[in-house]
C-alpha cells in the first residue's frame, strides 16, 4: 500500500475519531465507555495537543498514532488498512524520534500484544485494570533503542 505520514490537522479529528470509535465497536470484549461524539472530541484534543500523526492513503486516514514524549497513547488503523505496513510505519516513525517508548495494552488484546512484541517491545508490568477507565487487566510494554 502507498501511504505517507504527516502531523494531524484539526480537520483530521473526524477521521481519527471514527477509527478510534470503530476499533471499540469491533472489539467485542471492550466496553463502550464513551459515545462516538466524545471519542471525536478526544481525537480533536489529542490533535490540538500535537500528539497525533496520521498515515494517509489516497486522501483517507489509514491509521494514526498519538504520542506524548515517550508515551504512546493510541495506535489504531482503519479495519480495511490493517496488515499492510501502516502500523509498523507509524511505530517506526515514533521510534526514530525517541530513545525509549512505552504503552499499555489490554490483556484481552492478544493481536496488539503480538504486534508490539514483534516490533521489539518487552513486557514491563501487568495490572488488574483498577487504574484504567475500562477496568480491564492490562500490560505495560517498553521499547529501548539499541546502542550502536
Amino acid at each position: 500500500m502507498n501511504f505517507h505520514i504527516t502531523s494531524a490537522r484539526s480537520l483530521d479529528a473526524g477521521g481519527v475519531g471514527e477509527i478510534l470509535s470503530d476499533a471499540t465497536d469491533e472489539a467485542a470484549w471492550m466496553p463502550r465507555l464513551y459515545s462516538r461524539a466524545e471519542e471525536l472530541k478526544f481525537a480533536g484534543e489529542m490533535i490540538d495537543a500535537g500528539w497525533v500523526e496520521v498515515a494517509r492513503n489516497e486522501g483517507q486516514i489509514a491509521g494514526f498514532l498519538a504520542r506524548s514524549g515517550a508515551v504512546i497513547h493510541c495506535l489504531y488503523l482503519a479495519r480495511q488498512k490493517q496488515r499492510q505496513g501502516v502500523g509498523r510505519a507509524l511505530l517506526d516513525r515514533a521510534k526514530s524520534a525517541q530513545e525509549h517508548l512505552e504503552l499499555w495494552v489490554y490483556q484481552r488484546n492478544t493481536r496488539a500484544q503480538k504486534f508490539y512484541r514483534a516490533m521489539g517491545f518487552v513486557e514491563a508490568a501487568r495490572t488488574d485494570g483498577g487504574a484504567n477507565d475500562a477496568g480491564l487487566p492490562d500490560i505495560r510494554y517498553e521499547w529501548r533503542k539499541e546502542a550502536v
